[in-house]
């Protein structure tokens, strides 16, 4: 199976042949897999170098002129070095963009902290009106990404190596209903869902699989919570309880509890495989299941 960012080269390079108002900016990262697709759009295939500020800013400029700009570079780089830029150059501007990532909460462990970006979903947060994509598979990343190209909103689409052995069809809405139960509500967020199902077999729990985390779906949680005892897991590939405010406020009339699970604020800086990451926190299905039981009485 290719990776989700190996379909977004591929993916992208197509919708540039495509659609003359895509722009493609690059601040290194990914550029060999792009070398064609700058032979054939030198005005609109742009590496910047390694100036994630001026990714962003090139990018408002362009969206200002009526251009769809695709930003493309680590997580760490692309929402956290320039962040006074989205807030500015696109948020302040009211212009309009796709920013794509790589790298996730420890997509490339070896790499270190300045690589990884656990917190990006929660800082996207503070800004108004992003969508953001986490999608679980590559299938479904170039669905999201077709779809933040044809758009004309700001979307967040994070990337991950970390993927689900097989896509799932998405749900319009946002969340998708994976198994129905009576005793809670487990909302799996984009690759966390194989653990997920796995943690979960053999429970009397509704799962529900989320590649679309903003906005956020209040009402398909509400449903589920109704046919359940409404307390709510959220397991994310970031930083845990970023989606636990949203998870509150769907269900503000309804008495419930909340648990988030994801990746902690402590910095793990013995930096192994991914399954060693997921497992130091607590993300591997046998750990799940011990959250997820306990939480659940």
């Amino acid at each position: 199976m290719d990776t989700m960012r190996d379909r977004f080269i591929a993916t992208t390079s197509r919708l540039l042949d495509a659609d003359p108002r895509l722009a493609l900016l690059l601040a290194e990262i990914s550029k060999d897999g792009f070398q064609e697709a700058l032979r054939r759009h030198p005005d609109r295939v742009i590496n910047v170098g390694i100036r994630e500020q001026l990714l962003v800013g090139a990018g408002g400029g362009m969206a200002l002129t009526g251009m769809r700009p695709i930003m493309h570079t680590f997580a760490s780089f692309l929402v956290e070095r320039p962040f006074e830029q989205l807030k500015l150059d696109f948020g302040h501007q009211g212009v309009h963009g796709v920013l794509v990532s790589a790298g996730g909460s420890y997509d490339w462990p070896a790499g270190g902290f300045t690589h990884m970006s656990p917190g990006d979903v929660a800082l996207m947060d503070t800004l108004d009106g992003w969508t953001v994509h986490v999608p679980g598979h590559p299938d479904e990343a170039e669905t999201l990404l077709r779809q933040a190209a044809a758009g004309d909103g700001s979307v967040y689409v994070r990337l991950s190596v970390h993927a689900n052995a097989s896509a799932y069809p998405l749900a319009r809405s946002g969340f998708t209903v994976v198994r129905e139960g009576s005793r809670g509500v487990v909302v799996a967020v984009g690759p966390m869902l194989d653990n997920v199902l796995a943690a979960t077999e053999g429970l009397d729990v509704t799962v529900l699989y989320a590649t679309t985390v903003r906005p956020f779906d209040g009402a398909t949680l509400r449903r589920a919570a109704a046919g359940a005892r409404p307390d709510v897991v959220l397991v994310e590939p970031y930083l845990a309880g970023t989606s636990t405010g949203a998870a509150n406020d769907a269900l503000a009339e309804v008495p419930h509890r909340v648990l988030g699970l994801g990746i902690g604020r402590a910095e793990l800086r013995r930096y192994g495989t991914i399954e060693e990451h997921l497992a130091g926190q607590g993300l591997d299905p046998a750990a799940l299941r011990a959250r997820i039981s306990t939480f659940l009485g």
